[in-house]
């Protein structure tokens, strides 16, 4: 009876580190694709942040035309 609780205790330590493998290898996937969506997102926000500045330089151009154009008209 032991011998027998033994084999099973053996397949079932076999089972789980053969489960464990598993985890770890989609946890090792799992961190790159983090690290790929993280390279991702830090780039959108570059380039989000250049948008930006892009925008408020135009309406700082557009306003300084505007007013120009305003002083142009009152004389």
């Amino acid at each position: 009876m032991t011998a027998c609780k033994d084999t099973k205790t053996l397949q079932e330590n076999e089972q789980l580190k053969a489960h464990v493998a598993e985890l770890q290898k989609e946890n090792g996937q799992l961190g790159n694709n983090l690290e790929t969506i993280t390279a991702a997102r830090d780039e959108l926000t570059k380039e989000n942040e250049a948008l930006k500045a892009e925008i408020k330089a135009r309406k700082t151009k557009r306003s300084g035309t505007k007013a120009a154009s305003r002083k142009r008209h009152r004389r």
